[in-house]
Order: structure tokens, then C-alpha cells, then sequence
């Protein structure tokens, strides 16, 4: 294993609950971490992608929770908004592979989701982009090695998106199917992905975080 002390962590998409926790405990463990959200990057936009690399110089890991979702039935989606889901979940992370700068010993952590392994009623864009990030995972791993490449896939997550009247039935159902039997915290997630960044043998992979909910 190695260690996140003195390494470069860049998170794209720091506006999430996920992203701020997994950036807190990165700097507890000794990473100098750089958080970019929507306003600073453009992940539909190649130039503010270089302009990115150029500023932030070589870095160790990346961590890509970029989402723009486009949920609804597919007879009233727009072809904007499943373009934007694309860039941010597929196109984007391929322009940053492109243009950023590793060390060696480096690695990239894509953000999957349960809804491509369960999809459902007006959530088909997320599930293919879901899906397509996890593919792409592979496909880089194999072209960038060494570097390394995985995604990982949350559940359901109490990270404020559920935030609502309806939330509590709704993480009642989720907690009462899912083999955890309970809802997943930023914590759950943060351990996950810091453990596969600084794993040297895990690449390649989509790592489930979902307390079982893929299955249930």
C-alpha cells in the first residue's frame, strides 16, 4: 500500500457532499488536495480542460465526481442535457486523461453509480452513463498503464441530494432492502476511494459501494 502523505490529489466535481468529505480525510492522511467545481472547469470545454492541466501541473490522483444529470422520460429528454450528462460522467474524464500529468505511482478514480447495475423508470441516461464510466474505467487501464484507472459505484448515499420531505420513507425503503440494511454515508465512500487510489494492485475494476443495493 502506499500513502496519500505529500501526494497531489485533484477532485473534479467539489461542490458534492462525497467530494468535501473525501477531501477532508485526503488531507488528514497528508495529500496536498486541489477541488475544482463547475464554475472553475468545464468539462464540456477542452480548452478550460488544458488550461486545468497547466495550472495544477504534475499531480498523483485524480478523482472524478462530475455529474450532470438527465433524468425523466425519454420521450421529453433533451438532446443538450444527455449531451451534458455525457461530458460530464464520459467525455470530460476522457479530455482530463488526455491532458493531465501523472507521476509514477499515480492513479484515476471515475465515479460510477448503483443505476447502471438497477436501472429504473426515467433514470436511463443515468444508467448508461453510469455504465459507460465503469467501461471506460477498463479501457483506460488498459491503454494508460501503468497508471491506474477504476471507478467506483455508490448506493444510495445521504450526502444532502435526498435532502426533502419525502427523504426519510425513501431511505426507510432503501435501508430495509438493501443486504446492509442502511443507507451509505460520505464516510463509507471516502474509505472506499482512498483505499483503491493507494491499493497499487487494484485497477481496471468498478468497486461497489452500494450496502448490497445492486442486488436487492
Amino acid at each position: 500500500m502506499t500513502t496519500l502523505r505529500n501526494k497531489t490529489l485533484l477532485i473534479i466535481g467539489a461542490g458534492s457532499g462525497i467530494a468535501q468529505r473525501i477531501a477532508v480525510d485526503a488531507e488528514a492522511q497528508g495529500a496536498h488536495v486541489v477541488s475544482t467545481s463547475r464554475p472553475e472547469v468545464d468539462l464540456t470545454d477542452e480548452k478550460s480542460l488544458r488550461a486545468l492541466a497547466e495550472r495544477v501541473g504534475e499531480i498523483d490522483y485524480l478523482i472524478c465526481l462530475a455529474a450532470d444529470h438527465a433524468n425523466g422520460p425519454v420521450t421529453e429528454l433533451e438532446r443538450d442535457a444527455i449531451h451534458r450528462a455525457f461530458d460530464a460522467k464520459v467525455i470530460g474524464p476522457i479530455l482530463l486523461a488526455k491532458h493531465l500529468r501523472f507521476r509514477p505511482g499515480g492513479a484515476i478514480l471515475l465515479f460510477s453509480g448503483v443505476a447502471a447495475w438497477r436501472p429504473a423508470p426515467g433514470r436511463t441516461v443515468m444508467a448508461a452513463t453510469n455504465a459507460a464510466a465503469a467501461a471506460l474505467a477498463e479501457a483506460l487501464a488498459v491503454e494508460l498503464a501503468p497508471l491506474r484507472v477504476t471507478a467506483l459505484s455508490p448506493g444510495i448515499i445521504d450526502s444532502g441530494v435526498w435532502d426533502g420531505p419525502a427523504k426519510e420513507g425513501f431511505f426507510e425503503s432503501v435501508a430495509a432492502r438493501n443486504p446492509a440494511r442502511r443507507i451509505g454515508t460520505p464516510a463509507d465512500i471516502s474509505a472506499a476511494a482512498l483505499s483503491v487510489l493507494t491499493n497499487p494492485f487494484i485497477t481496471g475494476t468498478t468497486v461497489h459501494v452500494d450496502g448490497g443495493g445492486r442486488l436487492a
